[in-house]
């Protein structure tokens, strides 16, 4: 692209790759100096890179000054100006879509900056948006950075109790929202879940709500203003606040193995670089492409491949409100035709969920400007990536299965589009910059290929997690203190004779239900404050579509009823509380009624028992009779669903 930097940050073939691979071993500072030149700067850094692992401290370009959606916008504008920034797909086929310029999405983005400031939104305050898949919430992440406010979106999803959560921890002064929502066949009254979930955060003073359905909702005098009407007469400018390389663009909150959402904070510089060096070489963008992300700006993912990376490189981004199936499981796919979609990233288990559907569906459409297919979420399984491969890529377009987390900013391990190797269930090689090992239990290196150990990378990056909001403490312990001097990803992986990486799931007390982290301690809580239960125990288990299911295994307080009707009433009141407490996205796919949990006799579960009674392997449940009551299996076993 005419803007592209250096040599360094364009990868055009497998030589180039390992060039780049090497010089960012063996100077990262100077490798990364090159890579982030030509982005606009207020001010250079002063220094590259300042790193102590062992504390989870570490900070890029030191010293530098700059606003991100200079880099993501006026940059742009003198060149791509007219150029199409964003393409809005509605929910319903029949709404016309919207498209917007980079001068007009620059000129949206200062409005929407400009509202902010207007009620009262300084550099430094955190805003919450809880908001629908529109244009709306893009030019409001956008204005947020614009004006030096720290975002922080929620996935518009979770329940008015995980919203009260997420502004309390990050004391939010503002919420941006909708009168409602489209997801599919439903309609989802947004403004309605925000006012409960306000009852109990304080610090909020400020509601500003985008008209979106035409929903007559309540506004709260002195608190809630609609925004059409404050954008009425505000001017079409405004200045970019100039910001530290290290201070905070935003909080994205993510589940943890203690049941409190963990806010993880990405920084402004480290980010941006990452950001758009990832996005640019793993899918080997270029100029005229049309680029497509199905994830929701609520998750990572649609921060970083659906906003951020893509305004940063100039290209064209589509976004869209609806769901895979509706109206017809060929709803991707009339997008793509419809668009021209040359750059196609989803998840696993949205291609799982079409691969159910005739293929009629599929031969409908020509799929033809298609040339890189993606996916992200959670390891794609070698069926999936067949018939991805076969059916929607025509076996002509590379597929690159992506590796990354909300805590490392952007693609850490994939192939590049058409450039390193694409093996099925296979993530593949790492980015430059990144230095994955694979460690055993003691936290030794395992050295050489066909080893498989912990997954945990020995160097910064860019785009590395800085802290978790208000609580450096618990960042620490989490990433950097399991292994001093390593970053612990919380995966277990293998390293192919090949040398790539194939990622084999999580080595912790947390679930990956369709490309989503939830803590098992966050769903346990949330169960145990139904009125009926006095404690629980929750594992995942394999999952044809959402890869894995969340399995929840209940102690009653009056133990297990006999009938079952009433175990259905109960099962149900659970589910409810679940809904209620974090949203339907958690709810179990089983629930099994039990008198008892298998636990060692200082009391811990033992949850690699119910992992195996789940997943239906209780051939190999290994030495019970250490457990209190070992009878106790037997039962949850005659009883699995």
């Amino acid at each position: 692209m005419p803007d592209a930097p250096t040599k360094h940050a364009r990868i055009r073939t497998l030589e180039d790759y390992h060039d780049a691979y090497r010089r960012s071993l063996e100077n990262p500072e100077q490798f990364w100096a090159e890579v982030a030149e030509p982005f606009t700067w207020r001010r250079k850094w002063d220094r590259v890179l300042d790193s102590d692992m062992a504390a989870g401290k570490n900070e890029w370009f030191g010293g530098a000054r700059l606003n991100i959606t200079e880099n993501c916008l006026d940059r742009h504008l003198a060149n791509r100006g007219n150029k199409l920034a964003i393409i809005y797909e509605p929910n319903d086929p029949k709404t016309r879509h919207v498209r917007l310029t980079y001068r007009e999405l620059h000129q949206e983005v200062c409005k929407f900056a400009n509202v902010l400031h207007n009620n009262g939104v300084e550099k430094g305050d955190r805003v919450c948006l809880y908001m629908p898949m529109i244009p709306q919430l893009a030019i409001a992440v956008l204005a947020c950075a614009r004006i030096g406010a720290i975002h922080s979106v929620i996935f518009a999803g979770f329940s008015a109790n995980a919203i009260a959560d997420r502004v309390n921890d990050a004391q939010a002064s503002v919420v941006l929202t909708a009168d409602g929502l489209n997801r599919g066949a439903k309609q989802i009254p947004v403004k309605r879940v925000v006012d409960e979930a306000l009852e109990t955060c304080p610090t909020v003073r400020r509601v500003i709500v985008v008209e979106h359905l035409g929903w007559p909702v309540h506004m709260k005098e002195g608190r809630d203003v609609w925004y059409h009407e404050e954008a009425a007469d505000v001017e079409k400018t405004c200045p970019a606040e100039e910001m530290d390389a290290e201070d905070p663009l935003f909080i994205l909150y993510t589940s943890g193995s203690t049941g409190k959402p963990k806010g993880v904070v990405h920084s402004t510089a480290g980010y941006m670089v990452w950001t758009d060096y990832t996005f640019r070489n793993v899918f080997q963008i270029e100029e005229n492409d049309v680029y497509w992300c199905t994830a929701d700006i609520g998750w990572v993912t649609g921060h970083t491949y659906l906003l951020y990376g893509p305004l940063l490189a100039g290209a064209t981004t589509l976004m869209f409100e609806g769901v895979p199936t509706f109206p017809s499981p060929g709803r991707f796919w009339e997008v793509i035709d419809k668009h021209s979609v040359t750059v196609f990233y989803t998840a696993p288990t949205a291609i799982r969920s079409l691969m159910a559907s005739p293929l009629d569906h599929v031969w409908a459409y020509s799929l033809d400007s298609l040339r890189v297919l993606g996916s992200v979420g959670e390891p794609i399984n070698e069926e999936a990536w067949h018939w991805y491969n076969d059916h929607i890529g025509k076996r002509r377009c590379p597929i690159v299965d992506t590796w990354w987390q909300t805590e490392t900013g952007g693609v850490m391990i994939s192939a590049m589009a058409g450039i390193t190797p694409s093996v099925p269930a296979r993530a593949g090689l790492p980015m430059p910059g990144v230095q994955p090992v694979l460690l055993n239990q003691d936290g030794s290196e395992i050295e050489g290929n066909g080893q498989e150990g912990y997954l945990a990378i020995k160097h910064s990056w860019p785009g590395i997690i800085r802290t978790t909001y208000g609580d450096h403490e618990r960042a620490r312990q989490t990433y950097f203190a399991p292994y001093p001097g390593y970053y612990f990803t919380g995966d277990g992986a293998r390293r192919d004779e090949q040398g790539l990486y194939r990622i084999i799931g999580r080595v912790d007390d947390v679930i990956n239900v369709s490309g989503h982290r939830f803590g098992t301690a966050e769903i346990e809580n949330a169960i145990n404050e139904n009125d009926y239960v006095v404690e629980s125990a929750v594992v995942g288990y394999p999952h044809d579509v959402k890869g894995q299911g969340i399995y929840a295994y209940v102690i009653l307080k009056n133990g297990v009823p006999e009938q079952e009707p009433e175990r259905q009433r109960i099962e149900a009141s659970i589910i409810e509380t679940i809904v209620a407490e974090i949203g339907r996205i958690a709810k179990p796919d089983k629930i099994q009624l039990v008198s008892g949990l298998p636990k060692t006799r200082s009391g811990k579960i033992m949850r690699r028992i119910l992992r195996k009674v789940a997943e239906g392997d209780t051939a190999n449940l290994g030495d019970t009779t250490t457990l209190l009551d070992p009878q106790v299996v037997d039962e949850i076993i005659s009883g699995k669903k």
